[in-house]
């Protein structure tokens, strides 16, 4: 008889020990879910990513980096692949990757039946050791009638995780570029006001000459010294920015210590010849953006926990308790031992919360859910027309300063030095044409940052990685030496 007992209860136990092993291997890996993360991100940039988890991984990734560093001067891409590799808040993006792995192969495994066994009657008079043995196995109905959805929620909250983790390594990706342009121009920026304080001490001295020989006035005098002296303070400021802007771009590298003695160039690229062409780009921000497929998943999450809301709502708790007894008792001088089964089923009379305030939670869920999807999905197409507007015309802004605004400062310039050779124009004049063909410069290298910063935005506005790029409108003040990179 007791043998038949442990057989029903083994039965019963049965489901729960194999419904662990249920899709586990998609989520036990130590790496799972990073290639389709790696999939996506090197779409999109062009680079490789890696999950450093143990020593041998790590010390790769450092010896790539090194090799990576050890150019002369950090280009663009280079410092893309050296922050994909190299910065430690991605890698922690990562280990957020794989702790949702771990929390959906745990939503594979069913809850644990609990075995309880109780003995009375220890020590009675005439029986060795007890008097009655009690088991039983307790086992969750309702886990198991739910087990499916829940499984199916934890698979959409992995995958969701996915995407958090691609639109994570985007978004550095992005930064650093911006990061790297900004410095750059900074860097060009300074080199123009090298060359302008040059000139404008060279005017100064000039100006101290003519007054000293009585024909520039002290007004005069001080107008041509002042000017020197802002221009100092202006340089001093513009180097100070873009040394800071180095800093940025160090910072999101992940480099520090020996790492840091890096250059990067002086001057942004020229504008291209030909321009990207994006007439289907709301359609492709459409298809590829990370950020709108985690908002589906958000809303195939939020729809799945209504369902298992629904079905739960008059039953929140319902297990099964199967077990035995086995007594013996002591009867004409002999021992007589009876085992008898049970079965029980314990489950809440739901008579006075009736789920209809879980039901409204889940549905104002959707309903967010829902919502939020729908204005992400005008957000992107919005972002996307704005970031392809502000790459053209950017680039005809910047064009515009190349050929037209500077080259006329130049001529100008040239001309006034012609006319100041000959001595029909005076001092004053050529020293105020050379401050503005210092200012058209200026802006010359601010428009063509505009246009960079506005084509690094592009791949963000498709895949997604944030569009955090400095406003053209603001100027990067940047200063310094002449020569070189930095």
């Amino acid at each position: 008889m007791t043998i038949g007992i442990f057989k029903i209860v083994a039965a019963l136990a049965v489901p729960f020990v194999l419904g662990s092993c249920v899709a586990a291997t998609d989520y036990a890996s130590t790496d799972a879910g990073f290639t389709n993360v790696s999939f996506k991100t090197s779409e999109a940039t062009g680079k490789q990513t890696v999950w450093v988890q143990n020593r041998a991984e790590a010390q790769a990734a450092s010896a790539r980096v090194k090799q990576l560093m050890a150019r002369k001067t950090i280009d663009v891409e280079t410092a893309v692949q050296v922050a994909l590799l190299n910065n430690k808040g991605l890698q922690a993006a990562y280990a957020d990757l794989g702790d949702s792995a771990a929390d959906a192969w745990q939503s594979t495994m069913l809850v644990n039946p609990t075995v309880g066994i109780g003995l009375t009657g220890i020590g009675t008079p005439g029986l060795e050791a007890y008097k009655t043995i009690e088991g039983v196995i307790a086992t969750n109905i309702l886990a198991l009638a739910t087990h499916k959805r829940n499984v199916e929620i934890a698979d959409a909250n992995f995958r969701k995780a996915q995407l958090a983790a691609a639109l994570r390594t985007l978004q550095v990706a992005a930064d650093t570029r911006r990061a790297w342009i900004s410095a750059v121009a900074a860097w060009e920026t300074v080199a123009q006001l090298g060359q302008a304080q040059s000139a404008a001490d060279a005017a100064s001295e000039l100006a101290q000459k003519l007054g000293e020989a009585g024909s520039l006035t002290k007004g005069g005098q001080a107008r041509e010294h002042v000017f020197y002296a802002e221009l100092t303070g202006q340089t001093a400021k513009a180097r100070l920015d873009a040394r800071l802007a180095k800093e940025e771009l160090t910072r999101l590298m992940g480099l520090w210590g020996a790492d840091l003695d890096y250059q990067i160039a002086n001057r942004l690229p020229q504008l291209p010849k030909v321009l990207i062409k994006q007439d289907m780009i709301e359609a492709e921000a459409l298809q590829r953006r990370v950020d709108l497929q985690m908002a589906k998943l958000d809303l195939e999450a939020t729809a799945k926990s209504l369902k298992l809301t629904e079905a739960t709502r008059y039953v929140t708790d319902l297990e099964i308790l199967s077990g035995f007894e086995t007594e013996r008792e002591l009867e004409d001088g002999e021992k007589h031992k009876q085992t008898t089964g049970n079965v029980e089923l314990e489950f809440v009379i739901p008579i006075f919360d009736t789920g209809k305030a879980r039901m409204r939670k889940s549905e104002l869920a959707y309903m967010r859910a829902a919502n939020l999807l729908a204005e992400k999905a005008v957000n992107v197409r919005s972002g996307a027309r704005s970031a392809y507007q502000a790459y053209r015309s950017n680039y005809d802004i910047a064009r515009h300063y190349r050929n037209s605004v500077v080259p006329l400062r130049t001529k100008i310039e040239e001309e006034s030095l012609l006319t100041y050779n000959g001595m029909i124009t005076n001092t004053f004049e050529l020293l105020a044409d050379s401050r503005e063909k210092i200012n058209s410069i200026l802006l010359a290298v601010n428009a063509k940052r505009d246009f960079w910063l506005a084509e690094a935005n592009l791949a963000p506005a498709i895949y997604g990685g944030g569009a955090g790029a400095a406003s053209g409108e603001t100027e990067v003040a940047a200063t310094a030496e002449s020569g070189g990179g930095h």
